[in-house]
């Protein structure tokens, strides 16, 4: 038997499955291996390769429906809905500047099973948000189906949701039906300079507050904003508003949301393709992408109330070299650790607890990722459930052992 299964359907995946859980073996899922490095470095016998798996098989714009094998590129899918003026609303992360890798490697199934989700979270929801239905190979071995090409049905237990943001440890996905929306006509970004991070998350929050509609709330730091293209930041922090819609729309929400900041300073505009460039920087986290050459320093995702991430970050930077930039209006902290064995682990969890939240490794070195608790430490009860969860999908652990929590 190969090193790796790369199944062609999903009769093919199932019958692999039901294989080894026969033979005793564990499995990696993967599509395109581009988020293959998150999760703790466990050990699998052999890797299930879903990248065989492509193709649409359902696209209803009118409806604003799709459903396509699981392994399907995501740039493929961006490239169809694209052409009839939709998105995937959730702006799903591309994660090869962060590894260092060619982007666009992404899978539909894959960034589902991540729930990763960029800056317009703060309006359109997350990744699960958007995912409708599923056919999937449990840890069984026995195909299953759950949802459907609606948006709202009442099907029975939403497994969709229980999928999204298992990282491929419950069962394997073989065809998902996704939500699809229309693409705004155009859009502007408003940038605000020099300001300080508990300022500009006061600033950021009064935008959100207000009823212009801001589609992406931003702030990078004077070390981040020179890393991006388009912010003119000059060497100074800079704070990102985006508003979008049909052109006629955007003037006067842009007039209120300036006079709303107005004690905040000055503010400039950049237009559509400045804007766009923007936030797929902030959404595939290019400031903290990995060198050419060298170790990459250790990178987490850390999810916290807006008010209280400025005191996160402020916490870990008094005690080693940390830099950091704040998306979804500052509920949403990537905090950038260097020369630190341990990641910086004990500090960001202990500044994580203080201010409440949870916090994810999303980038270190293997033997990092081996030691360390990778996704939020569970409490007692929390870590009961999700045993029970995983005995019920995969009794025998097939799936992905121990890459989320160890000893499941």
């Amino acid at each position: 038997m190969a090193d790796t299964l790369r199944p062609r359907d999903a009769k093919d995946v199932a019958a692999a499955v039901a294989w080894a859980v026969g033979e005793g073996k564990t499995l990696e899922i993967v599509g395109h291996a581009s988020k293959r490095a998150i999760g703790r470095a466990a050990q699998w016998d052999l890797t299930l390769d879903l990248s065989g798996l492509t193709g649409v098989t359902l696209y209803e714009p009118e409806e604003l429906v799709l459903s396509a094998r699981a392994g399907t590129p995501l740039a493929e899918i961006e490239a169809l809905i694209g052409g009839k003026g939709q998105e995937l609303a959730f702006e799903p992360t591309d994660c090869g500047p962060v590894f260092g890798s060619v982007g666009s490697k992404g899978t539909l199934g894959g960034v589902l099973a991540a729930n990763l989700s960029g800056p317009r979270r703060i309006k359109a929801g997350a990744a699960r948000d958007h995912f409708l239905g599923v056919a999937a190979v449990s840890g069984r071995g026995e195909a299953f189906k759950s949802g459907g090409r609606v948006v709202k049905n009442v099907t029975g237990y939403d497994l969709c949701k229980v999928l999204a943001g298992s990282w491929g440890t419950l069962a394997a996905m073989t065809d998902v039906t996704v939500k699809v929306l229309p693409r705004a006509e155009t859009e502007q970004t408003l940038l605000a300079f020099g300001l300080d991070d508990r300022t500009a998350v006061r600033a950021m929050a009064a935008a959100l507050g207000s009823p212009t509609d801001v589609s992406g709330a931003a702030h990078l730091p004077a070390s981040a904003a020179q890393r991006v293209a388009g912010t003119a930041s000059a060497g100074r922090a800079v704070t990102a508003l985006r508003i979008e819609g049909v052109g006629p729309s955007i003037a006067p929400r842009r007039t209120t949301l300036e006079a709303l900041l107005k004690p905040f300073g000055d503010l400039i505009a950049i237009g559509d393709r400045a804007s766009r460039a923007l936030w797929q920087a902030v959404r595939d986290v290019t400031p903290f992408e990995a060198p050419p050459a060298g170790p990459a320093a250790a990178l987490w995702r850390i999810s916290t109330a807006p008010s209280r991430g400025p005191e996160v970050v402020a916490q870990v930077a008094a005690q080693c070299e940390a830099e950091a930039f704040y998306d979804w209006g500052g509920g949403l902290i990537w905090l950038q650790l260097a020369g630190r064995a341990d990641a910086g682990a004990k500090l960001v969890r202990g500044a994580v607890a203080a201010g409440g939240g949870h916090a994810t490794l999303f980038r270190a070195d293997v033997a990092a990722r081996a030691s360390l608790d990778v996704f939020e430490p569970q409490s007692r009860s929390l870590a009961a459930l999700s045993r029970r969860v995983k005995e019920s999908f995969d009794p025998k652990g097939t799936l992905g052992p121990e890459r989320m929590y160890a000893g499941t």
